[in-house]
């Protein structure tokens, strides 16, 4: 039954999916979908604001509006399907947990997005555990990577070289890192699986928030993958940034058919890009 009650607000223009909130929430009432923070259910909201110090962009408040009861079992039900075991929390007063009923600091739907820079292993010559066993080391240097998931201001966004990669060619390309990571910020998505429509709001968001220094795509030679440098250019285009771009599309057994290179005054406009499977010029 719904009541006059206090649940959290997320302003998602402010929310930049750092994913802070969703480790604070005990009850796993936040998660992460499409790179925002978004209230699950009013349900599994208790109201008492422990996440709200965690947000650095100020993105949750506390509102009193109509909303459906607290209800402490949904919520054990809701942990268990997240695979979350339970511990002890504090509970709104008017809602006093039972002796066996309990939460944990869990981080429920995607803790996975917390954002984290990593220091790349060929970095660390003393590293050795790092190094696979043909010998080549990882040389991812952030975290995430999924374009869903990483915040538009990423604090490894900023001055970067980006590479947005389709999902398939690290598995197609047998020396990924070491041919196309390097000194990049890698990104990753599927144009032919995903929702292309997040993707060029967040895209076009990283590109105007961030001074970015160039952009790489590395697309499968596939004719759907060819999606992912049309959203490219129409990112571009809306974010109106001036950046050297890079598409390189390779074959389905790891090698490089094609690389175009084009600067800003190069440009052809968003209208123009080739349909799909359409051979990039060299």
């Amino acid at each position: 039954m719904a009541r006059q009650r206090k649940v959290i607000r997320i302003d998602e223009a402010k929310c930049d999916g750092c994913g802070q909130c969703v480790l604070a929430c005990a009850e796993g009432a936040i998660a992460i979908v499409d790179g925002k923070a978004k209230l699950v259910s009013d349900t599994y909201c208790d109201g008492l604001g422990a996440c709200l110090g965690e947000c650095p962009q100020g993105a949750l408040t506390i509102e009193e509006r109509e909303a459906a009861e607290f209800d402490e079992a949904a919520v054990r039900e809701h942990l268990d399907r997240l695979g979350q075991p339970h511990a002890p929390a504090p509970h709104h007063p008017a809602h006093p947990a039972p002796a066996a009923s309990s939460y944990v600091h869990h981080g429920g739907g995607c803790p996975g997005s917390a954002v984290r820079q990593l220091r790349p292993a060929s970095a660390n010559a003393a590293c050795c555990a790092c190094e696979a066993p043909g010998g080549g080391a990882s040389e991812l240097g952030h975290w995430p990577v999924q374009l869903h998931l990483v915040p538009p201001r990423a604090p490894f966004l900023q001055g970067a070289d980006l590479l947005l990669a389709a999902d398939c060619t690290a598995f197609a390309v047998g020396d990924f890192h070491a041919r196309f990571l390097g000194d990049h910020v890698v990104t990753i998505a599927c144009p032919k699986l995903d929702d292309t429509g997040p993707y060029l709001e967040k895209l076009t968001r990283i590109l105007s928030d961030n001074d970015l220094r160039s952009l790489h795509v590395v697309q499968m030679e596939v004719p759907c993958c060819s999606g992912l440098e049309r959203l490219t250019r129409q990112a571009l285009s809306a974010s109106g940034k001036e950046l050297p771009l890079q598409v390189t599309t390779v074959g389905v057994r790891g090698d490089v058919l094609r690389t175009m290179r084009e600067r800003p005054h190069e440009r052809r406009p968003a209208a123009a890009q080739p349909r799909a499977g359409a051979v990039n010029g060299v």
